[in-house]
């Protein structure tokens, strides 16, 4: 845990009525007047000894307004072009000051930073931090702290240095990278913080309330900046790429034969002010050849996984683009109208091969170009426009004597726009989000695909009684167009299933072109004081589809949400902190059928030897699954229970651990069963080097999985088994950093899941009261195994003559992933990146698990090397 990011992430989600009136305390920041200012960390210019220095921090954190274990002192100058900023930490004891080298953004060990809010809205921050040994971290905050962007990277200079009495930093910031209004003088909010990483101490300038409702509006002021004029950024970063494939050789295989395959590319990305509030984000023909792969994963549900998105340009103001379909910060965050890994993702259709062909297809769909226009105007407009163009993709295939082409992705278009006006001071909030998506399809095997998909909403926020309550409503719509199959498609999707023979509420038309759906939510809630609570509802209607661009995984669904929650911020016994939750949800489909009625506790602790306690327990009633037979009737599932546990040390120490453990139980006695256990070892052997292990098991059985569907005597045939799974994975992890702009990063991850299927059977009468009655088993003389073929044979007449037949469906999957990146930032905002990724898999439908035979199965198998060299330069001011 980085504690000075941590910390601040921690106050997004502790508002609260403020107790007494605090008082703003106010700086005047000083001319320069003619001095050189070098950047170097010693404070010894004439235009620091001549400043007023300002001090009198008090804590934040753990002793919320006590005097701090240290005091700070800092002072701010500025000219026609920059903002500098001078901090003095203070230390009686230098030698323990913690001095721990990071990458940039991931900082650790003592730090101090100072937030400017230039357009003095109480709502928009920009905040510039460096740890003692002078590793930067930058972001953007918005919301008054509702959100919080740590990709954005400015250009700005910062030196420290050690002395007797502590350490100092020395900061020049550019204009261009901070947005203000024109005016003869500037007020901006101001707070200035540091970190005591062996105390874990934050003290802040500016008093604030940990129970008080946002972030941004509790900064002091800034006076004293005149006849400074707003700059616009003109940032142009040309690139170039080297790519070398090195696989094993495969004589039948035209694409892999010679084993190697080398590529050179070109590309643009840049930044440019259009006005002082609009910036164009800019790139053409994109890389991101040294962003790590995502973690293996075997999904066997009808829920799509939601992965994170890795790419700089698609993480940088993504905040600004954010609409959220639900409420809070856990499973249901990642519902939005706007999901970026849709863009250039994988191909959507693999063409059909003759026993003879094989076929080069691409890995991603290609990025032509895109453009981001982000920012906030001075009348409090937050604005942001994404658009993007991916390209039209062949499978090249060859067979004998014939090669041709096949078009598996088609050009498609991407446009994303999302606006916010406040008013009331910060108080009140307004927005609207607009997508689109249309692609140019002209290949009959594509027609699956929607032709157009539109989705768009409103939203409102209201905070009242010094922001204790808040009122959060919002509504939006689909729309997407296509042809007869694709919109059959579209209802026929797993988390849809409008085929279901009970689902009565819905119409199944497949002659339809087009499908539009819509969905909202409305939560009320007291989020001040150490007791708050909120009350909600959202709801996705059957014919939603907002997966073309953003992510939804349920529709059909009405949430009920009640939560409350009890804050302990005041050490005492042996805590520093305690949250305590409640939850109690039901949810609906839009047939007013109990789908999921639940509940749960859970808490966090942090103790004053600065070790975290936590987990929960959770409790579920009778649940339905609409999905779980894949386009079948719905399935009645017994409730559960589940426990989770969890702790982790003092990550002050050279050697820190962590570990959790979680345990599923269904009501039904072996029925349903799941247990993990996940162990994190971390070492530090010295400041520049961080090493990270982190294995984890996953073990489950589960009487009723899905494995297919046949037809027989004019019905279907939804097949069940009882599945034992194994899952194995460890998480290694190396930070090297040399210098704050010199680093080595490695990512390695050993994967091995396996599935061994038995007990087969069918669904029939999925509602039954008695669980037993829902299902019925195979009997030894109606199936059999043809271990040559791998096909089990159904006769269910029991005449020997098979009915139907299905594959079996072991598995054993095994796969390394691993990635070590070289990043050199050799001058600001210029970059080399040398990479190495190298991916191994292997896979066998035994379903057994052999951690041995695994293992050496697994590097048994030859690598798929890529190496490459990244070198981008900045052109700007």
């Amino acid at each position: 845990m980085k504690t000075m990011t941590m910390f601040f992430l921690c106050l997004i989600f502790t508002p609260s009525i403020v107790a007494q009136e605090i008082s703003k305390k106010r700086y005047i920041a000083n001319l320069v007047n003619g001095y050189n200012i070098n950047v170097d960390g010693k404070l010894d210019e004439p235009a620091w000894q001549s400043v007023k220095w300002e001090n009198k921090f008090v804590q934040f954190e753990p002793n919320e307004g006590n005097p701090p274990y240290q005091q700070t002192e800092f002072a701010i100058l500025y000219d026609e072009h920059n903002i500098y900023v001078a901090i003095k930490a203070i230390d009686k004891n230098p030698g323990s000051i913690s001095m721990r080298m990071t990458r940039r953004d991931d900082i650790d060990g003592d730090q101090v930073g100072i937030g400017f809010d230039t357009y003095y809205d109480r709502r928009t921050a920009f905040m510039f931090a460096v740890s003692a040994v002078g590793v930067k971290v930058d972001w953007v905050i918005s919301n008054d702290g509702e959100n919080e962007d740590f990709s954005w990277d400015p250009i700005w200079w910062v030196k420290t240095t050690t002395t007797e009495n502590g350490w100092n930093t020395e900061m020049r910031i550019p204009l261009t990278q901070l947005r203000f209004r024109e005016g003869e003088e500037q007020t901006w909010g101001l707070q200035v913080f540091r970190t005591i990483f062996r105390e874990e101490e934050l003290s802040t300038w500016q008093h604030m309330k940990r129970d008080a409702s946002g972030l941004v509006s509790q900064f002091g002021t800034m006076n004293g900046l005149k006849h400074i004029q707003p700059k616009k950024t003109l940032d142009v970063m040309p690139y170039v790429v080297a790519r070398t494939e090195r696989f094993e050789k495969d004589l039948d295989n035209p694409f892999r034969k010679n084993g190697k395959s080398n590529n050179l590319n070109a590309g643009l990305d840049a930044k440019l002010g259009l006005t002082n509030f609009l910036t164009l984000d800019l790139t053409i023909n994109p890389d991101f050849g040294q962003v790590e792969a995502d973690p293996s994963e075997v999904n066997l549900s009808t829920h799509e996984t939601f992965f994170e998105e890795k790419r700089p340009f698609f993480i940088e103001g993504k905040n600004i683009l954010k609409y959220k379909l639900m409420f809070g910060d856990g499973d249901l965050a990642s519902d939005g109208l706007f999901y970026s890994r849709r863009i250039g993702s994988q191909p959507h259709y693999s063409p059909d091969l003759e026993n003879d062909e094989y076929a080069r297809m691409p890995e991603f769909t290609r990025i032509l170009g895109a453009a981001k226009v982000t920012g906030k105007t001075p009348d409090g407009w937050s604005v942001g426009i994404l658009e993007s163009v991916t390209a039209e993709e062949d499978a090249q295939i060859r067979g004998v004597g014939n090669s041709r082409e096949q078009t598996v992705e088609p050009l498609t278009n991407y446009f994303v726009s999302r606006i916010q006006k406040d008013f009331n001071d910060g108080n009140t909030y307004l927005g609207g989000m607009l997508t689109a998506v249309n692609r140019k399809i002209d290949n009959t095997q594509l027609d699956f695909l929607h032709t157009s998909a539109y989705s768009g909403g409103i939203d409102f926020i209201h905070k009242w009684n010094n922001k204790n309550w808040m009122l959060d409503a919002g509504w939006y719509f689909s729309h997407v167009k296509g042809s007869q199959k694709a919109i059959r498609n579209t209802q026929e999707s797993y988390i849809r299933s409008f085929q279901r023979p009970d689902a009565d509420y819905v119409n199944y038309d497949t002659t339809r072109t087009s499908l539009t759906g819509q969905g909202g939510k409305l939560t009320l809630g007291k989020l001040g004081g150490n007791l708050k609570f909120m009350g909600g509802v959202a709801w996705k209607s059957p014919e939603l589809e907002i997966n073309d661009i953003g992510y939804a995984q349920q529709v059909d669904n009405i949430f009920q949400i009640f939560w409350a929650g009890y804050r302990i911020y005041e050490p005492f016994s042996i805590f520093r902190e305690i949250s305590l939750n409640l939850n109690q949800w039901v949810q609906f489909d839009f047939g007013g059928n109990v789908t999921a009625p639940g509940g749960n506790i859970n808490w966090w602790m942090n103790f004053k030897n600065y070790w975290n306690a936590y987990g929960n327990f959770n409790v579920g009633g009778t649940q339905l699954s609409n999905s779980m037979l894949r386009g079948g009737p719905s399935m009645k599932l017994p409730g559960y229970k589940n426990i989770y546990l969890g702790f982790s040390t003092n990550q002050q120490k050279k050697l820190t651990f962590s570990f959790s453990t979680g345990h599923y139980f269904s009501n039904e006695k072996d029925f349903e069963n799941n247990q993990n256990y996940n162990l994190g070892i971390g070492y530090r052997p010295f400041k520049s080097l961080r090493i990270d292990v982190s294995p984890g098991f996953n073990k489950s059985m589960d009487e009723l999985q899905y494995v297919t569907q046949k037809d027989f005597e004019n019905e279907k045939r939804y097949i069940l088994g009882r599945i034992e799974r194994n899952t194995l994975n460890m998480s290694v992890r190396l930070n090297y950093n040399i210098t704050p702009d010199l680093t080595i990063q490695y990512w390695g991850q050993p994967f091995i899941a396996t599935g061994k299927y038995s007990d087969f059977k069918y669904a029939t009468n999925t509602k039954a009261d008695d669980v037993n009655n829902r299902y019925q088993y195979y009997s030894e003389n109606q199936i059999s195994y043809n271990a040559n073929d791998e096909l089990y044979f159904i006769a269910e007449a029991r005449n020997n003559q098979a009915d139907y037949e299905f594959d079996q469906p072991n598995f054993n999957v095994k796969e390394f992933l691993s990635n070590l990146v070289v990043r050199w930032e050799y001058r600001p905002g210029s970059t080399l990146f040398l990479v190495w990724s190298q991916n191994r898999d292997n896979f066998e439908n035994s379903g057994n698990f052999r951690f041995q035979n695994d293992v050496n199965q697994l590097f048994g198998q030859k690598a798929h090397n890529i190496f490459l060299v990244k070198l981008s330069y900045r052109l700007g001011r």
